[in-house]
């Protein structure tokens, strides 16, 4: 019997590509597997990962806040509550190997196995290494990367270029464009932009599409566009829209089939977090990328860059998404050859088998 802990979390781009690779695991092994997550107590991976199936502990980790408060004072303490809380986790559990995705709780964790002598996996999915996880590469057995030249932050000889892993079943060929046009009750003959921010929502997304409404001075919209508000501006952009009524438009605060929402999008704009760039790379819709700025490292500009390098994207700064990114899109909209182009490089960066190739490296390690 195998057993393997699955450390991440904090965001569902922890958490998910974590659940993935214990679902490619599962069906690797069948019932030689046994699955242990570790996550941070309070945070959503306590919810969510217990929902689909599977067992998790919860250290008590926080990260430091950005601005001065008091609860950094206690920060050091957790820490080091949660490495011995890891140590016993992961000897009480027989760990074989302890893989980690990012997230509070993946750092002591795979600290405390480094320590305990238990075979690591990092996986990586931003274009920018952190500190934390290039300090941990140091001890880890393998580094699973989703971009080029990361060699900038851990050993040559450690890495692999794996992708990232996502749940469900994402492709180019996706769901029925026909179907999803019905389904969001558009037109076959007007192009279709995604607006999406995420579950919780974008500030500057949002600010964006009213921008762009009222710049319409009370006229349908000359694109349909699907519209996602997130959960935390759900309640005040359907007050602005029913205040400012728009034809075309498609408003939500989530987005229940985004195997439709993609097979209906001519155009995504967006935020460039792991889990979406992967996501785009693997269904091969072009993008206009604006990164948030307010994430470590600024990875998601960085990401953003990555695939703009390989004419695979064309990116906005948040700074400038409310004034430009909505103008820039009708000009990509209206250029058929850079829509075509931009899909092709997509294409070439899809890793449709990323879960199964970090589960190869996995079994690398046990061995």
């Amino acid at each position: 019997m195998k057993k393997i802990i699955l450390s991440g979390g904090g965001t569902g781009g922890h958490i998910y590509p974590a659940v993935a690779v214990a679902e490619a695991l599962e069906r690797r092994f069948g019932d030689d597997v046994e699955l242990l997550f570790v996550g941070a107590e309070g945070k959503m991976e306590m919810e969510k990962v217990p929902a689909l199936g599977y067992r998790i502990v919860g250290l008590p980790i926080a990260g430091l806040q950005r601005r001065m408060d008091w609860h950094n004072l206690a920060v050091p303490l957790k820490v080091l509550r949660s490495i011995r809380m890891a140590k016993k986790t992961i000897r009480d559990f027989g760990a074989d190997a302890v893989v980690g995705f990012g997230g509070y709780a993946s750092a002591p964790v795979l600290w405390a196995a480094q320590r305990l002598g238990v075979p690591t996996v990092i996986q990586e999915q931003n274009s920018y290494a952190g500190l934390t996880n290039k300090i941990l590469s140091r001890r880890a057995k393998r580094i699973c990367v989703a971009y080029e030249d990361m060699e900038r932050f851990f050993p040559a000889d450690r890495i692999t270029m794996t992708g990232n892993p996502l749940r469900g079943r994402f492709s180019k060929e996706g769901a029925d464009r026909g179907e999803a046009l019905a389904y969001y009750g558009f037109r076959a003959e007007l192009p279709v932009v995604l607006v999406v921010g995420g579950s919780l929502g974008t500030r500057s997304l949002n600010e964006m599409m009213k921008a762009w409404i009222l710049s319409l001075g009370g006229a349908d919209a000359p694109v349909q566009v699907i519209w996602q508000t997130g959960k935390y501006y759900e309640r005040e952009m359907q007050a602005f829209l029913a205040a400012h009524p728009t034809g075309n438009i498609w408003q939500g605060a989530f987005i229940d089939r985004m195997d439709y929402a993609y097979a209906a999008a001519d155009l995504v704009v967006s935020r460039s977090g792991a889990g979406t760039v992967s996501e785009l790379c693997l269904v091969a819709r072009p993008v206009l990328f604006v990164p948030s700025p307010n994430v470590a490292e600024d990875h998601q500009t960085k990401n953003a860059r990555a695939l703009e390098a390989k004419g695979a994207a064309v990116v906005v700064p948040d700074a400038e998404a409310r004034t430009r990114a909505m103008a820039r899109a009708m000009e990509l909209l209206a250029d058929g050859e850079a829509l075509r182009r931009m899909s092709e490089n997509l294409e070439k960066l899809a890793r449709p088998d990323a879960a199964e190739r970090i589960v190869d490296e996995i079994e690398k390690v046990m061995k």
